[in-house]
């Protein structure tokens, strides 16, 4: 009896601990993704698919539902459609705002749920090896072009061709923008000098730059790029200056974010949450955010609401001002 009265005392106070959860998944989890097979989405729904699995995250597996159709429009009407399901969370970027206002798509990003914010890419301005050193020489030779230098980037009136705008108007220079199917397709292009530079994310660009074939110019943030281990024989991603130090002063970031549905209930918000920062604090994540050369970040609530209705007027006013909103 007193052994009895020892184990019933212990797994009371267990359950003291670590109170059952007011609510957690009772089918598996769908992340939704708003591009195809193997892009930046796609990566990170993978990562967080792996960390839930190997860390024991969560009871109900996890699926990766690529929905790239139509630029994106199909995950994000998909989202919507789906009022009320806690099973379905979409990885979402910048997408949210811009796809709306370039096709006038019936979405808007409030329609959902906001989870949490999990990581910022940043933006590199990449030209070829054997061109210009520096932005200033870079800006330099654009003016002097006797035709405007070609840009290259992924897909049309969305980041890379908003910075491209953005970056015409700040220097005075004139750039063609040319749009492609990815970053690495963009890349290819810069290497065989087919493009004169390109705006591709770290991780982009990632490989022909450790070959040489291209070069860093700055990173459009209002600080560098964290990490400091070597990725070529002699400089790290921190080494690469910020765009504003090398006299562009220029500065944007993309979110990546997890959205519910909308009309789910705060118990079912509260579980991704806590899902999530979990995820945060893995392996797979930490790994994942270095070899992508991603901003680790984690904003919820109020802090989260706050940065999507600033982010959201930013990614408005640089639309507006390239002239991509749909009339």
């Amino acid at each position: 009896m007193k052994n009895f009265i020892k184990v019933t005392g212990v797994l009371a106070a267990m359950a003291a601990a670590t109170p059952a959860l007011a609510w957690e998944p009772t089918k598996p989890v769908e992340i939704v993704v708003a591009a195809g097979a193997g892009g930046a989405s796609d990566q990170m729904a993978r990562m967080m698919q792996a960390a839930i699995q190997k860390n024991n995250l969560m009871k109900q597996p996890v699926v990766v539902s690529l929905k790239g159709g139509a630029s994106g429009a199909e995950a994000l009407m998909y989202m919507k459609g789906s009022e009320g399901d806690p099973h379905r969370v979409l990885i979402a970027y910048s997408l949210i705002y811009m796809l709306p206002l370039s096709a006038k798509i019936p979405f808007n990003w409030r329609d959902l749920t906001p989870v949490a914010v999990i990581a910022m890419d940043q933006f590199v301005l990449w030209d070829n090896a054997d061109a210009p050193k520096t932005v200033k020489d870079f800006i330099a030779a654009a003016k002097a072009s006797s035709t405007p230098f070609k840009l290259g980037g992924t897909g049309s009136k969305r980041e890379d061709h908003v910075l491209t705008v953005f970056m015409e108007k700040k220097t005075g220079a004139k750039f063609t923008y040319l749009p492609y199917k990815s970053g690495g397709e963009a890349a290819t292009q810069l290497v065989g000098k087919h493009v004169d530079a390109n705006v591709n994310n770290p991780s982009e660009n990632l490989e022909v730059w450790r070959a040489g074939q291209v070069r860093p110019l700055c990173v459009f943030d209002s600080e560098r790029i964290s990490y400091k281990g070597k990725v070529t024989d002699t400089q790290s991603w921190n080494d690469v200056p910020t765009c504003k130090e090398e006299g562009l002063d220029m500065q944007y970031l993309m979110l990546r974010a997890m959205f519910l549905p909308g009309k789910v209930t705060p118990e079912q918000v509260a579980f991704y949450v806590d899902l999530f920062k979990r995820i945060t604090q893995t392996t797979e994540y930490k790994e994942y955010m270095e070899k992508q050369a991603l901003k680790p970040v984690f904003m919820t609530g109020a802090d989260m609401l706050k940065f999507l209705e600033q982010d959201d007027a930013l990614n408005k006013a640089l639309m507006t001002e390239a002239g991509f909103v749909a009339k």
